[in-house]
């Protein structure tokens, strides 16, 4: 964990609720897909903790979804706007023990830790799925992303507005896979276990008080015991998880 002050270079809207922010500056330690950032927001005591989607050339670029006070005030920032940063935080993706063809599956917000492991899975010379979930069309976002970086897209709407007709976990499970990476909310998490025997990782979405092990308030039940989802997780292997 490292602490340091970073410039927002770009906060831009993606969809009416979800926007994309890229910052630069100080030097923190190298991070994992699937590691996140605890970003302090001025005003209120505890920092927002945020999935990394990218980095590059210096500069980390995360994806938010606007839910409250703190996420609200993130989605105002300009550019030149420094923001208190802790990096390098969590338990990342593993992304040497999966097969040759791996799906990763997001369900909403939940893809945005994605972008960047399907980068080096594809960096890997892995045949590369993503199928991306949304409630409709208006909240879809982040597909030619991760198109131009050569995976295969799959889009599930739930009211079938945009893509195929259903959940991103039944669209996932029709796909040829021997792995499978996920996050978004529990009950997708759930329902991709269920749907696929093949061994994956899940990254959980969950409120973080601390973010760094301390409070143990973001703890889920496992197999060796409770594990703290900011300090083991946000990433678990599925067959350590018992719901």
């Amino acid at each position: 964990m490292t602490q340091t002050v970073l410039t927002v270079k770009e906060n831009i809207p993606l969809t009416a609720d979800v926007f994309k922010m890229v910052l630069a500056g100080g030097e923190g330690e190298p991070m994992r897909p699937g590691q996140f950032i605890n970003i302090r927001v001025d005003g209120l005591y505890l920092r927002r903790p945020i999935s990394v989607c990218d980095i590059n050339g210096g500069k980390i670029t995360i994806l938010c979804k606007k839910v409250g006070r703190g996420t609200e005030r993130l989605s105002r920032l300009g550019a030149g706007s420094p923001l208190d940063v802790l990096t390098g935080l969590g338990n990342g993706f593993d992304t040497d023990i999966d097969g040759g063809r791996p799906v990763l599956v997001g369900g909403g917000i939940g893809c945005a830790p994605l972008y960047l492991l399907a980068k080096k899975l594809v960096e890997k010379g892995k045949k590369v799925a993503v199928v991306l979930g949304f409630r409709t069309e208006s909240e879809v976002f982040f597909t030619d992303e991760f198109t131009a970086l050569g995976a295969k897209v799959v889009v599930a709407t739930e009211d079938g507005s945009f893509g195929l007709r259903g959940f991103a976990t039944d669209a996932a499970a029709a796909l040829e896979h021997d792995y499978f990476y996920a996050c978004g909310p529990e009950p997708m998490l759930k329902a991709m276990c269920r749907a696929t025997a093949a061994p994956g990782q899940l990254s959980f979405e969950a409120r973080m008080g601390c973010g760094f092990g301390a409070c143990m308030g973001c703890s889920c039940r496992t197999v060796t015991g409770f594990k703290r989802i900011c300090r083991e997780g946000p990433v678990m292997r599925k067959e350590d998880l018992i719901w």
